[in-house]
């Protein structure tokens, strides 16, 4: 199983974390997410660009990396 890692800026409280994390949890080949709010380490088989594309359909005011 391959892990990606995420790094974010500007995440400011649990809701977003929250958001972050099902919105990661529901692609596909996703096993596991751990959501924080500096980043995040993801179990599975998903590309970072699938990733990183999911965390910014929420349009939260976060940088993502």
């Amino acid at each position: 199983m391959a892990q990606q890692s995420l790094s974010f800026r500007g995440v400011e409280n649990a809701d977003q974390v929250n958001r972050i994390t099902t919105v990661l949890m529901m692609l596909d080949g996703v096993e596991s997410a751990e959501v924080g709010r500096h980043g995040a380490d993801v179990q599975g088989r998903v590309s970072r660009e699938a990733l990183i594309k999911a965390v910014l359909t929420l349009k939260l005011p976060i940088e993502v990396e």
